[in-house]
């Protein structure tokens, strides 16, 4: 008798990339999702609609091509098969009268968790310059955002693939700079990729979480009619800091 079904489980990303961390992250996703389709298959009254988390890290990356769910380039290496894999799962049954969404989320910015509170942390002590060459995309969509859309997903007759994030990507430099401007911070020291790497190891994640050109295009939200509270990057990091 629930209403709505929504699965967000898997284990975080925010780590080495290790054998025994590539089969939990692996695992963690696809089993949840296996156990939630024979959970719902089985269900008597079952929801009417089932979200089940995916990734906007399933696109390859790129720096000129914006990815719309429609035009959108998917990739091959281990992030991007993850997310293909969990889709993969998800759609393996069809459940009559239950419809399904694939939601490919961006970075989610908020301050009581995920990615924003170690940038803000770095930002304070001077660190918050570019990363690598600065010309990777960063696709974000602020939290308040990410909530509401899951509430219009679920009120509409939406079904299928969906990007989760922002209409606006920023440049690496740009989301950086922005940043430091929102914290009053008057300047930040750049790390090359050499850099990177050795701090990346030292705390125990990897590069690809900052050096990954994420250029994705909420083209179907906005094609529904979904309007965002937080369109551009500045606003978003206003409210924020």
């Amino acid at each position: 008798n629930a209403d709505v079904l929504i699965n967000l489980s898997g284990k975080s990303v925010d780590c080495r990339y290790t054998n025994a961390n590539k089969k939990a992250i692996l695992s963690s996703r696809i089993d949840s999702t296996r156990v939630l389709n024979l959970a719902m298959a089985n269900a008597i009254n079952k929801p009417k609609v089932f979200l089940n988390s995916s990734t906007a890290t399933i696109y390859i990356h790129s720096e000129t091509q914006m990815n719309t769910e429609e035009y959108g380039v998917l990739g091959d290496d281990f992030s991007m098969g993850i997310g293909k894999a969990w889709e993969k799962e998800f759609f393996s049954t069809t459940i009559e009268g239950v419809r399904k969404v694939a939601l490919r989320t961006s970075i989610v910015l908020g301050n009581d968790g995920g990615a924003l509170p170690k940038m803000k942390a770095i930002t304070r002590v001077g660190m918050g310059g570019k990363n690598g060459r600065g010309n990777q995309f960063v696709s974000w969509i602020h939290i308040n955002d990410f909530c509401r859309s899951i509430e219009f997903l679920i009120q509409s007759d939406f079904e299928g693939l969906v990007n989760i994030t922002a209409p606006k990507p920023e440049t690496n430099a740009d989301f950086m700079r922005q940043l430091r401007k929102s914290m009053n911070i008057p300047f930040g020291i750049s790390q090359p990729v050499w850099l990177l790497e050795l701090g990346t190891a030292l705390i125990g994640t990897e590069t690809e979480l900052l050096l990954k050109s994420r250029n994705v295009y909420p083209q179907r939200l906005l094609d529904a009619g979904f309007e965002f509270d937080y369109k551009d990057l500045e606003s978003c990091l206003k409210e924020l800091t």
